[in-house]
């Protein structure tokens, strides 16, 4: 994949992280995009995790959930030091991100934000992510996505 890889995956080229990349069709129907990712790879929800952007006290942070669940905003905020949050419009997270909704990537974001990941990430030896595009998922051990995206851990799933 060298050379024509997303950001994400390139970063993990770069630093030298042991990944797998899965490719599956993805669902366009506008379901959760997640959990048919989820299905399309026969992962389990628990282990699939879906990137959310949100905005906390008017910054935004990107949270990384179990597709299996759903993000407490609530919890997001006082993760980050924060009081309120809500979810970020789409259009600000792409922007931000340089990737489109669906295929949002916690990896290789074009402007880094705050990052909490959910504590049950830590449950698995290796957790899944988008790749940066819909259709493409890596998999890893959540130490390095961890690392590489400096986040924090928190329970910010329900």
């Amino acid at each position: 994949m060298s050379g024509k890889g997303t950001p994400a995956t390139l970063l993990l080229e770069r630093e030298g992280v042991p990944h797998t990349v899965h490719a599956y069709v993805p669902d366009e129907s506008g379901g959760s995009y997640g959990e048919a990712a989820a299905a399309a790879l026969g992962v389990a929800p628990e282990r699939m995790l879906k990137t959310l952007l949100a905005e906390v006290d008017g910054r935004l942070v990107c949270a990384v959930v179990p597709v299996a669940g759903s993000l407490d905003l609530k919890a997001l905020a006082g993760a980050v030091g924060g009081k309120r949050g809500a979810m970020a419009e789409p259009a600000a997270a792409e922007r931000s991100t340089g990737y489109v909704v669906g295929g949002i990537s916690p990896l290789g974001q074009r402007t880094r934000v705050p990052t909490v990941v959910d504590e049950t990430a830590e449950l698995y030896d290796t957790v899944v992510v988008s790749a940066g595009r819909r259709g493409l998922s890596v998999e890893l051990a959540p130490e390095h996505l961890l690392r590489l995206t400096g986040a924090v851990v928190a329970d910010v799933s329900r």
